[in-house]
């Protein structure tokens, strides 16, 4: 027998339709790329939301066609939020601190077939456009007379004038809540880069789980502000949350210092924070400096890297904000665990406690996981027992885009198929989960994934490199920062500088290597792979430069 409820599809324009009829007069802050302070609504976001629906309508792009953008956290990033998946059109964030061959190359492999990007990211545009031939339509986040005269870019439209030039009449279709709604390109896997497709059930399904009370807890009466870009994972989900729940949104723009992010918390009295441990490093020094305090923030999430034991003692001892750890995947649209306290651990000393807050938390509703050895037999919770962590849930990739890299999940006996992290972890009786260890040797710094394979990869280009192992070593302000160890062909006189200088060009500059360490021999395996492993035992009284 079946139930006898509606059915609603769940989709992304319900989100902002919500937001606007219950939360109309709820405020959109955001810091511009042009410097000023711009002030909207809910309801303002939604009208533009209408007239960018039909924009896109006008440039006659097909059901699930991609529209990328290259923006930072702003009011005209969440008109393309809601306006873009409301269409039934795949919104498609574009991070701009990858090379420009690594962006040519998601760009050509996603198909976008527009672009909308930040002036600030105009040479980034530049640098890429002819390599694009895909993209039919680029278009500026300005004013048109804030457009270049001569941009080199054909065709190029500013995004107010393209705008403006619409109703903001437009009935959102009936989608199936299925369909694509947005993507995400990881690059924390080996080779190129592999794409999320989230789907609308899985980012409404996602916003709720995280406006929960034991997730981020959102709710109308909170000024939030995310530092975590919009480009990254879309912001963790909480510019979806935040139409659920009408709370308002305090964007930074590209003024990412200690010193702009404090005077928006302040000036906006913000009461929660969320962004990776480099950015409060910042704020913290700022703040320490100069003697400040806050007056209404009372948390923050951190997330995307761990968060050091001296950041969340200062949060919550100098300041006296609670620090939400967060752990996720972009194939987990993110959102896996956050750790908030149960009502037995407030009775905890305070040394006791900041223990439970150092590991990564608990699932979030909607997210199941376990733990399993080497054979996939599920192990124990106890706190002590490490192994593979795996997923599964609604809002967790059942496969890449275009079927990339061939099915990922893992299957257990009764045929359920679990999504395997690459991380190896603990989970305790209270089903506090902890990260041990990274079974990929991928490097995370800031936040972001560094490809030890593509570090490898150009030090081998180099004539003098015999053989080359990049790992990760770790750094107080980058969690870690990734070096390359190298054997040098006999007789080659290669020199650290050199090296170094043969990264220009060929990665992003914040992917390049912090040193080079020269090797006489690189341990290898019985199948003739590298031994990290053996290689990080080999250099464990190593120390980055400068530190």
């Amino acid at each position: 027998m079946l139930g006898q409820m509606q059915s609603q599809a769940l989709l992304i324009s319900t989100l902002i339709v919500h937001a606007e009829r219950h939360h109309g007069s709820g405020e959109i802050v955001s810091r511009r790329v042009e410097g000023d302070i711009h002030r909207t609504t809910w309801a303002g976001i939604a009208r533009r939301s209408r007239q960018v629906a039909n924009a896109l309508d006008g440039l006659h792009l097909a059901f699930g066609d991609r529209v990328a953008t290259l923006a930072w956290n702003g009011y005209r990033h969440l008109e393309l939020y809601f306006g873009v998946s409301g269409t039934g059109r795949v919104l498609h964030t574009l991070n701009p601190r990858l090379h420009p061959d690594q962006l040519a190359w998601i760009i050509n492999h996603a198909d976008d077939r527009a672009l909308c990007f930040d002036m600030t990211f105009l040479p980034l545009v530049q640098a890429v456009a002819g390599r694009c031939p895909g993209v039919k339509h680029w278009i500026a986040l300005c004013e048109a007379d804030k457009l270049p005269a001569d941009s080199g870019i054909p065709g190029l439209v500013g995004y107010e004038a393209w705008v403006s030039a619409q109703g903001d009449s437009y009935t959102w279709p009936e989608l199936d809540e299925n369909s694509a709604s947005s993507m995400c390109y990881t690059s924390g896997t080996t080779g190129n880069p592999k794409a999320a497709l989230y789907s609308h059930r899985s980012t409404i399904l996602h916003a709720f789980g995280g406006a929960l009370p034991d997730s981020l807890n959102l709710s109308s009466r909170d000024s939030v502000l995310p530092v975590v870009p919009m480009f990254h994972v879309n912001a963790w989900g909480i510019p979806y949350s935040a139409a659920a729940t009408g709370c308002k949104l305090v964007f930074p723009g590209p003024a990412m210092d200690g010193k702009s992010i404090y005077e928006l918390l302040e000036a906006e009295k913000v009461t929660m924070a969320a962004g990776v441990p480099t950015v409060w490093q910042m704020l913290l020094g700022h703040m320490q400096a100069n003697g400040l305090k806050f007056s209404t923030v009372k948390r923050t999430v951190i997330g995307g890297s761990a968060c050091p034991p001296a950041m969340i003692k200062a949060f919550n001892d100098d300041y006296g904000v609670d620090v939400l750890h967060a752990w996720g995947m972009t194939e987990m649209s993110p959102l896996g665990t956050v750790c908030t306290l149960k009502n037995a651990q407030l009775a905890l000393p305070p040394e006791e406690q900041t223990k439970v807050r150092l590991k990564q938390g608990r699932a979030v509703f909607g997210v199941d996981m376990k733990i399993v050895n080497e054979a996939g037999e599920e192990l124990p919770w106890d706190g002590k027992a490490y192994g593979d962590l795996l997923v599964r849930g609604p809002w967790i990739i059942a496969s890449y885009f275009k079927g990339e890299g061939g099915d990922p999940l893992r299957y257990d006996a009764a045929g359920k198929g679990w999504f395997p992290t690459g991380d190896v972890a603990t989970i305790d009786a209270d089903g506090f989960m902890q990260i041990t260890d990274r079974s990929k040797d991928v490097i995370k710094s800031g936040g972001e994934w560094i490809s030890s394979i593509d570090v490898e990869n150009i030090a081998m280009a180099h004539p003098g490199v015999a053989m080359a192992a990049c790992i990760g070593m770790p750094h107080p302000k980058w969690d870690e920062r990734p070096i390359v160890v190298v054997m040098k062909k006999p007789g080659a006189t290669l020199t650290r500088e050199e090296l170094l200088a043969f990264y220009d060009g060929k990665i992003a500059k914040w992917q390049v290597p912090d040193d080079v360490v020269f090797v006489d021999a690189i341990p290898l395996g019985a199948t003739g792979k590298m031994q990290k492993m053996t290689l990080r035992e080999q250099l464990k009284g190593y120390k980055l430069p400068g530190l």
